[in-house]
């Protein structure tokens, strides 16, 4: 199949102006997002939300569909749209049937959403166990020799956020498949960039936010709960009218909680933020997640030959299975060096020791080839 890039980089106005490389933080926002959520607000401003209702919940349906062919999720029912990954993963957190002795694997590195829920279990009793990184993320063999019988949780991300090493999520979810763990993920640094598998990958749980390679607005996101772990989940630490099985029956009083994902919805979503994430994952479903892996691994792999022929220092492993749309080059004083380059209309991110370079698949070989050549002028 061909994609025309230029037609989808039109989507994009912020390419008018800038070489935006940094959807590893909060990306911009394409035209079709921007007619989505303006389509609602125009019709919302003229008709009583009752009128609306019925097309946002189909609208709504669909997203759910859609994000669950973007994960192969076994069905719909397993979705359930959050504000953000912490909710999500905090939503594993206080659900996931664990004991006091019990202990969670998380890695070293990894970003807080992903670490913190779980060490606010301290109140139950429940350790967390630190992996420690090699060569910028996982090593299978210190993640297995840090698991012992207490071992319940492993909670790992599937690209790390501060080095770009994207863990291998099809082994660890063997490991946890074989020693009866749970496997919980944050997907927000892979998840619209690369092709993911919850069915394949034995993941139980899995959390996203829309602002990053999904190419969404922020305040958006979903959480996948495996429709077979549901019944051993114990009831989340907040329920509202649109937890219950009774939905709009507000004065029934029924607290039964339905057998699905939907059990974690509280109440009033955020319309427009949904509206506008499902604009982005039916553009990007229609480009083709495994067209814009490729897309990506062009650049990305131009990018590292690139700055490795210019002497630069990169901050993790870059055989090919563990690049993600991620490549950190160590520099000194990343806050400087990054705003060098936004001044020159590149926009990168600094994180940890270095410069992160993130492009989609919008992006040309031109843009990423000019990052060595702004990091030269701004380190030497």
């Amino acid at each position: 199949m061909t994609i025309d890039v230029t037609a989808y980089r039109a989507e994009f106005p912020i390419t008018e102006r800038y070489a935006f490389l940094s959807h590893a933080a909060v990306s911009p926002i394409s035209r079709r997002v921007q007619a989505a959520v303006q389509a609602y607000l125009d019709r919302a401003a003229r008709e009583p939300f009752l009128a609306v209702f019925p097309q946002v919940m189909a609208q709504f349906a669909e997203l759910k569909q859609r994000l669950a062919r973007l994960i192969n999720a076994a069905s719909p029912d397993e979705i359930v749209l959050m504000p953000n990954t912490a909710a999500g993963i905090n939503t594993a957190a206080v659900s996931l049937p664990l004991r006091p002795g019990d202990n969670v694997l998380v890695l070293d590195g990894d970003y807080p959403a992903n670490v913190y829920p779980w060490q606010q279990l301290a109140y139950r009793g429940v350790l967390v166990k630190v992996v420690p990184q090699h060569k910028g993320g996982l090593d299978l063999d210190l993640l297995v020799r840090r698991i012992d019988h207490r071992t319940r949780v492993i909670a790992l991300s599937t690209a790390m956020f501060a080095t770009g090493f994207r863990n291998d999520l099809a082994a660890v979810g063997q490991i946890c498949r074989e020693r009866g763990i749970y496997f919980v993920v944050d997907a927000i640094q892979t998840l619209g960039a690369f092709p993911l598998d919850v069915q394949a990958w034995h993941i139980d749980m899995l959390a996203c936010g829309s602002q990053k390679w999904l190419l969404s607005t922020p305040g958006s996101g979903f959480l996948y709960v495996r429709r077979e772990l549901i019944r051993d989940l114990v009831p989340g630490a907040y329920v509202g009218a649109a937890s219950s099985v009774s939905g709009q029956n507000y004065l029934d009083y029924n607290l039964t909680l339905p057998e699905t994902a939907e059990r974690f919805t509280l109440g009033t979503p955020n319309v427009a933020n949904n509206l506008a994430l499902l604009a982005a994952v039916t553009m990007l479903q229609e480009v083709g997640i495994e067209w814009i892996e490729r897309q990506i691994n062009t650049l990305v792999a131009a990018l590292i030959d690139d700055l490795r022929e210019r002497g630069y220092q990169l901050a993790a492993d870059t055989a090919p299975e563990h690049r993600s749309g991620i490549v950190v080059a160590l520099v000194d004083n990343p806050n400087a060096v990054s705003h060098r380059l936004n001044e020159a209309g590149i926009v990168v991110t600094p994180r940890g020791a270095g410069v992160r370079i993130a492009p989609h698949f919008y992006n040309t070989l031109a843009e990423v080839l000019r990052v060595g050549e702004a990091l030269d002028a701004a380190t030497k």
